[in-house]
């Protein structure tokens, strides 16, 4: 019964078991997934703790009606325990306060309510009114919003006047270090994979820009960033664009105000700094560059030496034109909105 599935149908199972909100449908996508794999009726229901019978009848429902019929649960709810108006009532309480278990939120209807809920009820309830079970996001705890809409307007009104031989420029630095991160991916249930690390603490420093008009991406490997390497940075900026105004948006680093970099664009006219809002990396767009750069060339990778690892660094920046196509969607200037 080995491999009676398409590569096509395994990848709609697995996205499915992915998206999977209970256990019973997550158990039935197992079960076509293992077959396929030539695990036998009775080893893939020792594995899922089901027995042989359940397991031939998941197989015979995938035959006859493909994974729709493999999911239909036939649960169509019950008589609502709370009113419209209560719910309504816990919707808005829980998005004031987020709990981690079930079962904290079944204590807190029981003791509001006094309507008793299992689990599986619960868990109904949640989706239907529209939660999800997901991680919290940081956020700074000295973010100041007003100054971050003050400036997007800023930002919109430096777009709208602008020449068309004028650029703005996101620059920051980036301090990869020379280890290994470990990061999630589809993996075998009994299977443990690994990625080598090493004890090494050196990082590659990265000082880089890019402007959103045409996707130019400037990145400069520096011994450390410092107003120096600020004034490199600038200069390279100069060379690649010979015409026009140069806005360069920049954090509050100690040495982007510094006297040397100030002296040093104040002697060239066409060039402007602008400062972002303390602690507000959401409004870089050159922080999506550095995501993406780990997720393509530091997630789950191995180098062995230093110098192998720099190599890697730079040979990404410079045929970084490869990525372009997945870049634009990901460098706009759509500026996430933080919340408290």
């Amino acid at each position: 019964m080995k491999d009676f599935l398409t590569a096509k149908e395994v990848g709609i199972l697995e996205e499915a078991h992915h998206d999977a909100r209970f256990r019973k449908q997550a158990d039935r996508i197992k079960t076509i997934l293992f077959l396929n794999r030539g695990i036998s009726y009775e080893e893939t229901a020792t594995l899922l703790l089901l027995d042989a019978t359940t397991v031939r009848r998941y197989y015979e429902v995938y035959k006859r009606e493909r994974i729709d019929g493999l999911l239909e649960t036939h649960y169509h709810g019950s008589v609502a325990k709370l009113t419209k108006t209560q719910e309504e009532e816990l919707r808005e309480y829980l998005r004031k306060n987020t709990y981690r278990k079930v079962s904290q939120i079944i204590k807190q209807v029981q003791d509001t309510y006094h309507i008793e809920y299992s689990v599986e009820g619960m868990t109904h309830l949640l989706h239907r009114l529209g939660f999800s079970f997901k991680k919290l996001k940081f956020v700074p705890g000295k973010l100041d919003m007003e100054k971050q809409e003050v400036f997007k307007k800023e930002y919109e009104e430096l777009k709208a006047i602008k020449q068309s031989e004028d650029r703005i420029y996101f620059l920051d630095g980036c301090h990869p270090q020379h280890n290994s991160i470990a990061s999630y991916g589809w993996i075998y249930t009994k299977d443990t994979k690994t990625v080598k690390t090493n004890t090494a603490r050196k990082r590659v420093n990265l000082n880089g820009a890019i402007t959103l008009e045409d996707m130019a991406i400037t990145v400069l490997n520096e011994p450390t960033i410092n107003a120096e390497a600020m004034i490199r940075l600038v200069q390279e900026i100069e060379r690649k664009q010979p015409t026009g105004k140069i806005y360069l948006i920049m954090d509050n680093a100690r040495y982007n105000h510094a006297k040397i970099l100030k002296t040093y664009v104040k002697r060239r006219r066409r060039i402007h700094l602008m400062y972002l809002p303390a602690y507000s990396p959401n409004l870089n767009i050159i922080e999506r560059l550095w995501k993406f750069f780990k997720e393509e060339k530091l997630y789950g990778k191995y180098y062995e030496t230093y110098q192998e690892f720099t190599q890697v660094v730079m040979d990404f920046f410079r045929n970084i034109d490869q990525y372009k196509k997945q870049l634009k969607t990901r460098l706009t200037d759509n500026f996430q909105t933080l919340s408290l």
